[in-house]
């Protein structure tokens, strides 16, 4: 039985926001492909030289196993209390920190990643 293009868009449209970003990510992830590198690539400026990225967003998607080091962590980086930080924590997928520079981002990815979180930079 083969499912049509109809179908599978009834299906996207009956899906919260976060489940068909997590279908996206998950695609994404399958497919080893990223959707904003798809819309670049097709969109009608494509012969365009494309202008090189300098603001990036940190984004924690899981605190992993090591919640507490990863709370301190988050103090260190942001300045929160520490129930703001356990706050954020516990919400992921969150953003961090955005509109920073590169260097400032991978520093705190890294950081965030030793304490034993799962983070992306967007």
């Amino acid at each position: 039985m083969s499912i049509t293009k109809d179908q599978i868009l009834e299906a996207f449209a009956a899906m919260s926001v976060m489940e068909v970003v997590e279908l996206i990510e998950a695609m994404e992830e399958k497919f080893g492909v990223t959707a904003a590198a798809a819309v670049v690539a097709g969109g009608a400026d494509a012969g365009a030289a494309v202008e090189e990225k300098t603001e990036f967003d940190v984004v924690m998607t899981s605190h992993g196993d090591n919640k507490v080091a990863v709370i301190k962590a988050l103090r260190g980086a942001t300045g929160l209390g520490l129930k703001e930080a356990k706050a954020m924590a516990e919400s992921a997928p969150v953003a961090i920190k955005e509109g920073i520079s590169k260097e400032e981002a991978e520093a705190l990815k890294k950081e965030l990643e030793e304490a034993g979180a799962q983070v992306e930079i967007k």
